[in-house]
């Protein structure tokens, strides 16, 4: 992915709540994760056999500097959440209160844009790619 091709779209918070059934459909749908910690800076990486590739990565890391460029510089109010658009693609950030989770999804029938979806993203947790088979550390 080149950060040049691919619109960044920022939204809001939501506040509605995700229910456990979500839990399984969305876990589908991620084909990649990474874990940054608040300066940006990636942590961990998982793959899933649909994708190897951590390419993309470098992408989110760019979006990131950028953000934290705009916010010191212009003021503005805390990153929420970004979706970086792809050809078969889409990565979602999201701020949580330790860290940044970016998760590569599927161009599937999964609403990135839901309340629901991220609702669930604020309340995801990095250990649940590390104890599914699903996901491998990269």
């Amino acid at each position: 992915m080149s950060a040049n091709t691919y619109p960044v779209t920022v939204a809001p918070a939501s506040t509605n709540k995700s229910t456990s059934g979500d839990l399984v459909s969305h876990l589908d749908a991620i084909i990649g994760a990474a874990i940054f910690d608040l300066s940006g800076l990636p942590q961990d990486y998982f793959t899933t056999s649909k994708s190897s590739d951590i390419s993309w990565v470098q992408t989110i890391f760019q979006a990131l500097g950028l953000q934290s460029l705009l916010v010191s510089s212009l003021r503005l109010e805390g990153f929420r959440l970004a979706v970086i658009h792809g050809k078969d693609c889409h990565a979602v950030v999201i701020r949580q209160r330790v860290r940044y989770v970016a998760l590569l999804l599927e161009q599937s029938n999964l609403n990135y844009r839901s309340d629901n979806f991220i609702q669930w993203l604020h309340e995801f947790e990095p250990e649940t790619l590390q104890s599914g088979d699903q996901f491998e550390s990269a």
